[in-house]
């Protein structure tokens, strides 16, 4: 497995129950978000961005 640090929808759906109880629905959309938005970015800078 090639690890590339990018989110992507798989990811996101398949972590989906993980993402919401650990992190919250905010930080689910904002996955989301990042995904529909197709801009490269790590789930660190998506946890991040909400604590700016």
């Amino acid at each position: 497995m090639l690890v590339q640090g990018a989110i992507t929808g798989r990811d996101v759906l398949l972590h989906s129950l993980t993402i919401l109880r650990l992190w919250g629905p905010g930080c689910y959309v904002r996955c989301l978000r990042a995904v529909v938005s197709r801009r490269p970015c790590t789930f660190l800078d998506v946890i991040s961005t909400h604590a700016r």
